[in-house]
Parts: C-alpha cells; structure tokens; sequence
C-alpha cells in the first residue's frame, strides 16, 4: 500500500456542508493523505471518507440525498504518491 496525497476542490459544494464537522476537508481545496493501491483507489477512498464523515454525524434522508448530489461536484485536482 502506498501513501496518496490527494488535492480536492469542494469551492462549489463547501457552502452546502457548513452544518457538518468536516475535520480535514474543513476547506475550499483540502489535502487529504490516503492510503491505497493506486491512484483510483486513493480517488475513491477520498470522496468516500468525506461522504462516511457526512453520514456519521446526520444519518437522515435529507442528508444521504446531500452526499448523492455533492459527489458530482467534488473534484480532485491532483494526486501525488508520497
């Protein structure tokens, strides 16, 4: 397994999410570091964590219809392997 470090752009979306405690994607362009196989894993896992975080904390249907909408305006800008 090797360390990814993925540069995300959530500017469209971060004004959406302001109720939720996002730790680390707490930003326009976070840096998230990743662990995984390859760089479409490490891509996967990004978005996924930041969805599983959403989730964690407001579970309701209004929330799980948020993250559907949100995932196709989340971009990854660049991936770099540590």
């Amino acid at each position: 397994m090797l360390i990814f470090k993925v540069y995300l752009d959530l500017s469209l979306i971060i004004n959406r999410l302001i109720r939720f405690n996002l730790h680390e994607y707490n930003s326009t362009q976070p840096i998230v570091f990743i662990e995984a196989a390859d760089p479409d894993e490490a891509c996967f896992k990004a978005i996924f964590n930041l969805i599983q975080i959403i989730l964690k904390q407001d579970d309701s249907i209004q929330s799980r219809l948020l993250c559907r909408s949100i995932r196709e305006d989340m971009r990854i800008i660049k991936i770099s392997c540590q």
